[in-house]
């Protein structure tokens, strides 16, 4: 099926001949989505410069951001880095396949603009039985950031994919909606000590069960070129204003002072707060018990907010225990305003 020029495959079937037409396309320097356990990846073949561009082009993505690497299995690593340190290997025991991105020293045969000029690369192992089919069948590294136009929610379906690079891309690989909702957690492994440099779907203290203890990045500083995606820009937003509110007993205050003031108010909360204050304008995003349903939700809601009649969202705080500290850090870079 095709919309536009873009050609979408729904997938049933790992063994669907579907995965090899979307290897082939990467395999000749053409753009393909594809899903991973987190969210869905907009994919080129690592080697082929022109082709990495060209991820940067559909997506309007800032040049100084670099690529992570995606592959089909461990071995398949080894070629493109200088060297593992046993921590490292450590972590790709027993989270590979899984969403976690590893920062290794970069060896040769990737493309330059992949690493935005570092001398590191990021590179996981995905978890999702179509991503990983892909990448199996096209026996390639793959460059793939979010499937998504810079700066707007990550895509957690196809159908998001399709509505942001529509005509942009040659192919998405539809295998449905993915699970962990939020990207992997990027760990800088070419540090004499570890250095988590973005929250994601492994927990620190996962982490730190394997390997002990770890650093975690702080802000950039001015004119410092961010190591891992997620450390620089803006993202994840959608066009209407989200204001994170950092005390949620005073969300409710906050919404009646912008109602007088002509606001449309809309939230993006708990069950447990919508149901305590039986709000409208609602993009309710599960319990406050199950962070994990939370993260699933968050990029769905955040999108669907651009398709309502609101001025402005007002976002509930959450635990930053666990996933919630990914969850956290995504909902602090969709604010437009911390309140």
């Amino acid at each position: 099926m095709e919309k536009g020029h873009t050609k979408i495959w729904k997938i049933n079937d790992v063994n669907d001949q579907a995965i090899e037409e979307a290897a082939a396309f990467l395999k000749a320097g053409k753009l393909v989505a594809f899903p991973t356990e987190t969210v869905y990846g907009l994919g080129a073949d690592a080697r082929n410069e022109q082709a990495v561009s060209e991820i940067f082009k559909a997506k309007g993505r800032p040049e100084d951001n670099p690529l992570i690497v995606h592959v089909g299995d461990k071995s398949s690593v080894d070629p493109w880095i200088k060297d593992i340190p046993d921590h490292a290997e450590k972590l790709m025991r027993t989270f590979w396949p899984g969403p976690l991105t590893i920062i290794l020293p970069v060896g040769k045969g990737l493309a330059r603009n992949v690493t935005a000029g570092l001398e590191t690369v990021g590179v996981r192992v995905p978890d999702h039985p179509v991503g990983r089919a892909l990448l199996q069948e096209a026996k390639i590294p793959v460059a793939a950031p979010s499937a998504n136009r810079s700066g707007r929610p990550s895509p957690t379906s196809a159908e998001h994919v399709r509505m942001d690079l529509d005509d942009r891309i040659a192919g998405i690989l539809d295998g449905g909606t993915t699970g962990v909702g939020v990207e992997s957690t990027v760990i800088d492994c070419s540090l004499p000590t570890p250095m988590i440099l973005r929250p994601g779907g492994v927990t620190r203290a996962a982490i730190e069960q394997v390997i002990g203890a770890v650093e975690v990045a702080g802000s950039l500083e001015k004119n410092e070129p961010p190591r891992s995606p997620g450390m620089k820009y803006k993202h994840y937003a959608p066009e209407t204003d989200v204001w994170l509110v950092r005390d949620n007993e005073k969300i409710i205050e906050l919404a009646d002072q912008l109602k007088n003031e002509g606001q449309k108010v809309g939230f993006l909360v708990s069950n447990e707060l919508a149901t305590e204050h039986e709000l409208d304008e609602l993009f309710q995003l599960g319990s406050r018990d199950h962070l994990e349903e939370v993260s699933q939700n968050l990029y769905r809601r955040l999108r669907e907010i651009d398709t309502r009649d609101v001025d402005i969202v007002l976002a509930e705080s959450f635990s930053t225990d666990g996933i919630g500290e990914a969850l956290m850090n995504r909902l602090e870079r969709a604010a437009t305003e911390i309140k």
